[in-house]
């Protein structure tokens, strides 16, 4: 009877002690996020002061109907387009890389893309268009195009953003190959400077078997820029 009660007593001493270890982690967890948040918030309003500095000193009235909430409202878009610099792609692909008997070529073309030249900070925009040799590993192909997103949604210049997209996804599946190409405008190109409405920029990176192989680039080329 007394090993059946301090039985009892041990449970309920084990069980109040995980009932405090949560409550413990509750409670820092819950510091750790409105720490953040005040940081998010404070970097918010830092950004918002920078805008309206910056229309005042254009010779703008930040007072007047038209900008009372501009310098906020280019706050939250800088932080949307730049929110590339909080993401990774660990935290997109852990759960979609699957073991395929699959070795041929997969090819996403046609992935819209959207970026500020790092120059200017005005925008490029474009396609990007994506290839890769598997080594028994595949992904989902949707996971392409946010590998995309989160390089494009920092400040860039394009071979780099061509370069990083390429690496990327070669260091996550670890393809026989990979294959990257962009075609995009420049805005620092159409609205300033030469000006020149039609000109766009192409840029690519081969990895692998697309550096090696002359015959896989011109397969992947000629499926990927055939219009």
């Amino acid at each position: 009877m007394e090993n059946h009660h301090a039985s009892e007593m041990n449970g309920v001493v084990a069980e109040y002690l995980n009932m405090c270890i949560e409550s413990k982690h509750n409670d820092l967890c819950k510091k750790e996020k409105d720490s953040k948040d005040s940081a998010d918030a404070d970097r918010l309003c830092n950004i918002e002061k920078a805008y309206s500095t910056v229309l005042s000193e254009l010779g703008e009235d930040v007072d007047r109907e038209g900008l009372l909430r501009t310098p906020l409202r280019a706050a939250k878009a800088m932080q949307f387009l730049t929110k590339g610099y909080k993401e990774t792609t660990q935290d997109i692909l852990n759960d979609a890389i699957f073991d395929e008997n699959h070795e041929e070529m997969v090819i996403v073309k046609d992935i819209d893309l959207f970026s500020l030249c790092e120059h200017h900070l005005v925008p490029f925009f474009g396609k990007a268009h994506i290839a890769y040799l598997p080594n028994k590993k595949v992904v989902g192909l949707s996971k392409l195009a946010r590998i995309v997103e989160i390089y494009s949604r920092r400040l860039q210049v394009q071979e780099r953003l061509t370069k990083q997209i390429a690496s990327a996804i070669s260091e996550a599946l670890e393809p026989a190959g990979v294959a990257v190409v962009i075609e995009a405008v420049h805005m620092c190109m159409v609205m300033r400077g030469v000006q020149k409405m039609n000109a766009s920029t192409v840029t690519s990176v081969m990895l692998g078997s697309f550096h090696d192989d002359p015959k896989t680039r011109k397969e992947f080329l000629a499926l990927t820029m055939r219009k």
